[in-house]
């Protein structure tokens, strides 16, 4: 019986020293297992600070803006003009098709004139045989065979058959419609042989080189208004084509109504795509400046403030700073930067989500106009997937 007890002492101290045994080497292995993984977390940490960022960055461009007044205009033409007749009279000939381009004084359309031509002939004929008998009374003058009020009627018929020819020959001349001032005509509205009224349209005329933009303008910006204002117009139908002009007058009225003023600029209209009658959007231009410009993608708004990443040199290693800066006017993709920036800096436009002040980067391309930045986002995008990271 003792040697039994003596047995089962000594099992229980065995197992209590294996068990303490094997605790101390779980508690060991957790120690080794927590330096080694500190060991790994700061090693990624410092591997990770060193690590660049890829950005892309641009300058700080000085440029010339504008603060921008929007409206909606009417384009009509510098010259125009509906071509009629002064008289009733059938058409003879037409010289025009439509849409030709004419000149000053090119004939356009002739009306019959047979009548005209034949008083033309009688009274140059009269004209003739007063002359005659004019020089026969200049010859018997000298002899004192003819009266003075002879003579002096001899002349005033001799100036009325003159007087007669002229007034035959501008109705002649109102017969042919010439063109008043280089243009492009329009649609012709009649035909050879018909027979038009005076006042009859017969085609218009318009000279649309230069483009009168008419348009409105709150009377709130009256004191802004002056001629010499640049001006940019474009319209739906043109695409994205812009034509450049500036302010020729302003209205002396506003209107009681809209509480607006009339205002009319001039477009060059180089390649006559311009037509009349075209509503077309305007920017006047006002408080034209110097000024710095960013891409707007540099911006990192938070509240009210607005932050940039400005490439700076730390140690020789290309690195960023966060400097807050005040934003002004903005235009499609840029903004224009008031005070926190220099025309020599750069700033971050791709990229700059992902940076911390004095994080090192690396600089894929400056985005001054010359690079392919989609080309260069999509090479980005490729190399990260290769290699299982996201871009």
């Amino acid at each position: 019986m003792f040697i039994t007890k003596y047995n089962n002492t000594v099992s229980a101290s065995t197992r209590y020293v294996y068990l303490t045994a094997l605790l101390l080497n779980v508690f060991k292995t957790l120690i080794i297992l927590w330096v080694l993984f500190n060991t790994a977390w700061v090693f990624a940490a410092k591997n990770n600070k060193k690590a660049p960022i890829h950005v892309i960055v641009a300058p700080v461009r000085i440029v010339e803006m504008s603060d921008r007044i929007e409206a909606l205009g009417t384009a009509r033409a510098i010259e125009a003009v509906n071509i009629t007749s002064n008289v009733s009279e059938k058409i003879k000939e037409i010289h025009f098709e439509d849409g030709q381009l004419v000149k000053i004084n090119d004939i356009l359309v002739v009306l019959e004139e047979s009548q005209e031509q034949a008083n033309l002939e009688q009274f140059v004929a009269l004209r003739g045989q007063r002359q005659l008998a004019l020089k026969r009374l200049l010859r018997l003058e000298k002899s004192q065979l003819v009266s003075k009020d002879e003579l002096d009627l001899a002349r005033l018929e001799v100036q009325q058959a003159k007087a007669n020819i002229s007034a035959i020959q501008a109705r002649i001349n109102d017969r042919v419609i010439r063109a008043p001032f280089s243009g492009v005509v329009g649609l012709r509205q009649i035909s050879v042989g018909a027979l038009v009224e005076a006042g009859t349209l017969i085609t218009t005329l318009d000279d649309t080189r230069f483009i009168k933009l008419d348009f409105s303008v709150p009377a709130i910006f009256l004191t802004e208004l002056k001629t010499g204002l640049k001006t940019q117009a474009r319209a739906a139908a043109l695409g994205d084509n812009v034509y450049l002009g500036e302010v020729k007058s302003v209205d002396s009225r506003v209107d009681p109504v809209t509480r607006s003023v009339q205002v009319r600029a001039l477009l060059p209209n180089t390649d006559s795509r311009i037509i009349p009658g075209m509503l077309m959007q305007v920017d006047l231009l006002r408080n034209t400046r110097q000024t710095l410009q960013i891409p707007e993608a540099a911006l990192l708004p938070l509240a009210k403030k607005h932050f940039v990443m400005v490439r700076i040199k730390n140690n020789g290693i290309d690195s960023v700073e966060k400097r807050v800066v005040k934003i002004g006017a903005r235009v499609p993709g840029y903004v224009e930067i008031i005070s926190g920036l220099y025309e020599t800096e750069q700033v971050v436009t791709h990229g700059n989500n992902k940076l911390k002040p004095g994080a090192a980067i690396n600089v894929l391309a400056v985005d001054d106009g010359s690079v392919d930045i989609e080309n260069i986002l999509k090479g980005k995008t490729t190399s990260a997937t290769k290699s299982g990271n996201k871009p």
